[in-house]
């Protein structure tokens, strides 16, 4: 069963240049963490698409603090609709894994700070509320992050007024999880129109969310602070009148390209 096994984390990222959990995930720099939480979605999509990752995006979110930023390492959770035998079969994993609560309360145990938990619930909302305020705070405690969840979440008037972390889901219910099975922890699985691994770096903000795979984060950083400094630069000579707009948007002149150079150097990133 793909419950968090380092075999099969290992084989899905083998690409990852940067240290990993005792479970084989992804541990992707804090220093970088901090840096990403700058970095827009469009800079992010353009630095994946060209590299062929065109499947990492996903909008449509109930996002609960549209005004905070979400960045964190992924831990990602597969559901399904339940059946009996299956249900027999993961409840019998839990009860040797040590599993407390039910199978949402087992992924929610796994997580550490930075984490953000990614949950695939087949957008569903009635029943299919991962969280309300209890879980939600126990999310909050461990990682001081937030949530992703492919689902719904409860509670919602409380769950809401937990302080500083970052929740989208695709909408609220009263109902409480049921009907569902875990069949992945830390496996690949899709939320919406986007595949996510265990350890990718999840970025949300008002836009929607991005999932950047850890050997990419480097150059979506690099990427991000290149086109600040270079919108800075800008916005600056359009407001002094030296160039027109069309010439900052389109392809730089070898004067404006050694000009803008001159500038950086006296510029801190």
């Amino acid at each position: 069963m793909p419950l968090n096994r380092p075999e099969d984390i290992l084989y899905f990222t083998q690409q990852n240049p940067f240290d990993r959990f005792p479970n084989g995930r992804p541990r992707v720099p804090d220093e970088l963490l901090q840096r990403v939480a700058l970095v827009t979605i469009e800079e992010a999509w353009s630095v994946l698409c060209r590299h062929g990752y065109t499947h990492q995006y996903e909008g449509g979110w109930w996002n609960v603090h549209p005004e905070r930023v979400l960045v964190g390492r992924a831990v990602t959770a597969a559901f399904v609709p339940t059946r009996p035998d299956l249900h027999q079969a993961i409840e019998a994993w839990g009860e040797q894994h040590g599993g407390v609560g039910g199978q949402n309360s087992w992924v929610i145990d796994t997580l550490v700070e930075d984490d953000v938990i990614v949950v695939d619930l087949f957008s569903k909302v009635e029943n299919g509320t991962f969280a309300g305020d209890n879980l939600g705070t126990a999310i909050a405690r461990r990682t001081k992050t937030g949530m992703v969840i492919d689902g719904g979440i409860r509670d919602f008037a409380r769950l809401q007024a937990i302080p500083g972390i970052a929740i989208f889901a695709r909408g609220t219910d009263p109902t409480p999880i049921a009907e569902v099975a875990l069949v992945g922890l830390n496996c690949p699985i899709r939320i919406g129109h986007a595949t996510v691994l265990p350890g990718d770096v999840v970025l949300g903000t008002c836009t929607g969310v991005i999932f950047i795979p850890p050997h990419l984060v480097q150059e979506v950083v690099e990427e991000s602070e290149r086109v600040r400094l270079q919108d800075r630069w800008g916005q600056m000579r359009l407001r002094e009148g030296k160039y027109l707009p069309g010439q900052v948007d389109g392809k730089w002149t070898d004067e404006m390209r050694t000009d803008f150079e001159e500038w950086r150097k006296t510029q801190q990133t």
